[in-house]
C-alpha cells in the first residue's frame, strides 16, 4: 500500500483539529460532568497511560478519573504532528501544561504540608493518539474536520 503523502492543507486541517481537540478535551476534563463527558471521546480498545499506571478504554478512564478531586488544566502550549497513510490522517498530539489537583493551596487544611502535592500546579506533559473515527460520516467538504477518538493517551508528571 502506497503511502498518501502529507499537504500544506492536511497540516493545517491537523493543526486546526489539535486545537479544537485539546479545548474539548481539558474543557470536559476540568467541568463537573467530566465523568459523562471524557468517556465520549475513547474506546474500548483505547489505551491509557496515566503516570507510569496502565489503564484500558473508557471503563478504565472513568476508574481514574472518578475518586480525582477537581482539576484545573493550564494548558501552556500542543504540537500537533499529522501521522501520514490515512486519509484524514492520524494525529499524534503532545501537550504540556500544569494541572492543579483540589482547590488549589489555599483550599487545603492548615495543617497540610507544603510538600502535598493536593492543590499545587504540577507539570505534566500528555501524547494522544487521535484516530479518525470511522463510525462518524467523513467530512463532506475540503477543509471540514474530521471525527476522531483517542486510540492511545499518555499523561506524566514532569514537575
Amino acid at each position: 500500500m502506497a503511502t498518501v503523502p502529507l499537504t500544506p492543507a492536511d497540516i493545517e486541517i491537523a493543526t486546526r483539529a489539535a486545537d479544537t481537540f485539546t479545548r474539548i478535551y481539558y474543557t470536559a476534563y476540568d467541568s463537573s460532568t467530566r465523568l459523562s463527558e471524557l468517556p465520549k471521546l475513547y474506546r474500548p480498545s483505547s489505551a491509557l497511560t496515566w503516570n507510569g499506571s496502565p489503564f484500558q478504554g473508557a471503563e478504565g478512564l472513568v476508574t481514574l478519573v472518578q475518586n480525582m478531586p477537581p482539576t484545573k488544566h493550564d494548558i501552556q502550549s500542543f504540537d500537533c504532528h499529522p501521522i501520514p497513510g490515512t486519509q484524514p490522517p492520524s494525529l499524534l498530539i503532545v501537550v504540556s501544561g500544569s494541572v492543579t489537583h483540589g482547590l488549589g493551596p489555599s483550599g487545603n487544611p492548615s495543617a497540610t504540608s507544603s510538600r502535598n502535592k493536593e492543590g499545587h500546579p504540577r507539570v505534566f506533559s500528555q501524547t494522544f493518539m487521535l484516530v479518525p473515527d470511522s463510525a462518524s460520516p467523513a467530512p463532506s467538504k475540503v477543509g471540514e474536520l474530521a471525527k476522531y477518538y483517542i486510540s492511545a493517551d499518555a499523561l506524566r508528571f514532569v514537575g
